[in-house]
């Protein structure tokens, strides 16, 4: 993993116990909450590249069923 940036971030205290909620609902840390949420945004702003779409279903598979596969035909 990268090496991460460190600074220092002055919050409001109001805005601050609302993100430490929503972390503990996402069961992340303040941190992770924060950098997702600035991330979430920069994607939307265009600024951040696109997460790689995931396939609702796995590839089909490519073997005909006709043949034997080849661990099966050395066994026979």
């Amino acid at each position: 993993m990268a090496e991460s940036k460190r600074f220092l971030l002055r919050l409001d205290p109001k805005l601050f116990d609302v993100l430490r909620r929503w972390a503990d609902d996402d069961l992340r840390s303040i941190n992770a909450q924060i950098e997702y949420l600035l991330t979430s945004q920069a994607r939307n702003a265009g600024r951040w590249p696109p997460r790689a779409r995931r396939s609702a279903r796995p590839p089909a598979e490519t073997t005909d069923e006709r043949e034997e596969p080849a661990e099966a035909a050395a066994l026979a």
